[in-house]
């Protein structure tokens, strides 16, 4: 809990303290105290998840992709996934998780805000676009399925057309899942708030509703993608709506509707997708 990375314009550092990091062993008890009711699928969570630094019973320190495969190695545990990274942890050992812990989703939610230097060097967030761009193509060779997502915040103080059009270029590049964009909102005491802003709140407005158009277009695309692939979901719940239907999530959180009877519920199955409705998919169990 906590984040020792102060950029300019987050609070968190301030409301929630410095980074901490549980102990190793505490995390597996409760993680084993969880499989015996039944958890099947574990989130590992933090403001800064990947900084993660947890003492062992022997005085030495476990990073997080030690973690991970300690946490894999609990056979009842079929799938994991962890929120919220920073690129600045993103270890050669972390990356090498996602081609070698099966159990580990094929997912990464990797923030990296703006599109140009110089507003991250604003930021404060202490890498430049080629550095992110880096850390993307150890990923995807790692990986070449997983799928991408990240946070965005248009109209940070002074942000020229030119920067808001670098964050497009990145946006589109990397080729996001479906991601999250804000407007920049001053938070009080933080050195970003003290900065003279030359943007209306028009201008802003216009380039996210412009922004999140392309993040509509690309997320359906990436959900067309899906169809006739083959997806592991946990199916954790009945449909309120539809009789006999039972929903589930992929690794890139889509939510699959499943035809069959309650010997589903709360199992791992692997299904293909076979079509696209209105908000979720449709798959069919593979025996």
């Amino acid at each position: 809990e906590g984040c020792s990375k102060y950029c300019s314009f987050c609070v968190v550092p301030y409301t929630r303290g410095e980074e901490i990091s549980r102990p190793l062993d505490d995390i597996l008890k409760e993680i084993i105290e969880l499989t015996l009711i039944g958890v099947q699928e574990i989130i590992l969570l933090g403001q800064n998840v990947n900084a993660y630094r947890g003492l062992m019973h022997e005085g030495d320190t476990c990073d997080f992709s030690m973690l991970l495969e300690y946490v894999a190695e609990i056979k009842e545990i079929q799938r994991i996934r962890f929120t919220t990274s920073h690129p600045n942890e993103m270890t050669e050992d972390l990356v090498a998780c996602f081609s070698k812990i099966d159990k580990l989703a094929k997912q990464l939610h990797l923030p990296i805000q703006s599109g140009s230097d110089r507003v991250l060097s604003s930021m404060k967030r202490n890498y430049t676009v080629l550095e992110y761009k880096s850390i993307i193509r150890k990923l995807k060779k790692a990986c070449p399925d997983i799928s991408l997502t990240s946070d965005f915040i248009i109209g940070f103080p002074n942000e020229s057309k030119h920067e808001f059009e670098q964050t497009k270029k990145i946006m589109q590049e990397i080729n996001f899942d479906y991601s999250f964009s804000f407007l920049y909102s001053p938070r009080p005491g933080t050195p970003a708030a003290f900065i003279k802003d030359n943007l209306t709140k028009e201008e802003k407005d216009n380039r996210l509703k412009e922004f999140q158009e392309i993040n509509i277009v690309q997320g359906k695309v990436h959900t067309l993608k899906m169809i006739g692939t083959t997806q592991r979901i946990l199916i954790d719940q009945q449909s309120k709506r539809k009789e006999g239907v039972y929903l589930g999530k992929t690794d890139n959180n889509r939510v699959v509707e499943i035809q069959g009877g309650s010997e589903l519920l709360n199992k791992f199955v692997k299904i293909k997708i076979t079509n696209i409705t209105e908000k979720n998919l449709e798959g069919i169990v593979i025996k």
